[in-house]
C-alpha cells in the first residue's frame, strides 16, 4: 500500500504537495510560505523549504476513546457512491469544540459525493488533525484505523472543475496530481486562491465554529518531510490512532461527524 503523503507549504518559488495518493502535484503559495506537497500513499513532490516548527500551544482537551469498531463498510469503499444532496451540512464534533461546513455540490460534485460517503459512514470519527499550519491551512482525513486507510488508499476519483476559489475558511481536496484525491481534506486558514491553477476545487464552506478551527492544537510544529517534529503521515495510516496517541496526545481529533441534510421539500397542493 502506497505511504500517505502530505501536505505542505515552502517559500517564495514552492510548490504545494497534498495528502493524496502516489503523484507529485505543484502549485505556487504567496509569501511568506509556498507550498509543496505529496499525494496520500505514496506521493512523491518537490520538497519545499522548511516551515519553521510551531510554538507550543495550550493542551488540547484529550481525545475520548475510540468506538468499539468502525462501519465495515468503510472497507468496501468501490461502493460508497451515493449522490449526495445538493446542499448539506456537517456538524464536526471535536476535542476542541465544534465547526460545520456548508457543502454545495454544484461547487465540486465528485468531491462532495466522496465527502457525503465518508461523513455518512463516519470515517473521520476519531481522525486526527495531524498538519496545522497556522496562516495556511488545516488538514485531516487519515482513518484512525488502519484496515480502514488500506481500503481507501487507492480509491481515487476523478478531478472537479475549479468553480471556487480557496479563500479563508473554503474546504478542498488534497491532490497530488490528476484524478488523485481520496479522503485528506484541508481548510482554508488564509485566502488561498493561488492554489487554484493547480486544480484544487473547493466543495464547501466552514460556516460556523471558525475560531475552532483556528484553535486546533498546532504545538508538535512540520511535518517531518518538512522538518518539523510532527506527526508522519505514513504512519499514522499504517500504525492508526495508537500512534498519535503515543507520540502526539496533544492533538485534537475529531469525536464524531453529523450529517445534517436539508429537510424534504413539502408536497406540492
Amino acid at each position: 500500500m502506497k505511504r500517505v503523503k502530505w501536505f505542505v507549504a515552502a517559500l517564495a518559488v514552492g510548490t504545494l504537495f497534498f495528502g493524496c495518493k502516489a503523484k507529485e502535484q505543484t502549485a505556487e503559495a504567496p509569501p511568506p510560505e509556498q507550498p509543496k506537497a505529496e499525494a496520500p500513499a505514496t506521493p512523491k513532490a518537490e520538497t519545499p523549504t522548511p516551515a519553521p516548527a510551531q510554538p507550543e500551544a495550550t493542551a488540547s482537551a484529550p481525545a475520548p476513546a475510540p468506538r468499539a469498531g468502525y462501519d465495515r463498510a468503510l472497507l468496501r469503499a468501490a461502493l460508497l457512491k451515493d449522490k449526495a444532496p445538493e446542499t448539506f451540512q456537517v456538524k464536526f464534533t471535536t476535542t476542541r469544540g465544534d465547526f460545520v461546513v456548508t457543502v454545495n455540490r454544484a461547487w465540486a460534485p465528485n468531491g462532495a459525493d466522496r465527502f457525503y460517503n465518508l461523513v455518512k459512514h463516519h470515517f473521520f470519527d476519531n481522525a486526527s488533525f495531524f498538519r496545522v499550519h497556522p496562516g495556511f491551512i488545516v488538514q485531516f482525513g487519515i482513518s484512525a484505523y488502519p484496515p480502514v486507510s488500506a481500503a481507501w488508499s487507492n480509491a481515487t476519483i476523478k478531478d472537479d472543475p475549479v468553480k471556487q476559489s480557496n479563500k479563508m475558511n473554503f474546504v478542498t481536496f488534497a491532490t497530488a496530481g490528476p484524478n488523485t484525491r481520496t479522503t485528506q481534506l484541508f481548510i482554508n486558514l488564509v485566502d488561498n486562491s493561488r492554489l487554484d491553477k493547480d486544480g484544487f476545487a473547493p466543495f464547501g464552506k466552514v460556516t460556523e465554529g471558525i475560531n475552532v478551527v483556528e484553535m486546533l492544537y498546532e504545538g508538535y510544529g512540520e511535518i517531518p518531510a518538512m522538518g518539523g517534529p510532527g506527526p508522519e503521515p505514513g504512519d499514522i495510516e499504517r500504525l492508526g490512532k495508537a500512534y498519535i496517541d503515543k507520540s502526539f496526545p496533544k492533538l485534537d481529533s475529531i469525536k464524531s461527524t453529523t450529517l445534517i441534510e436539508p429537510p424534504p421539500e413539502a408536497a406540492k397542493p
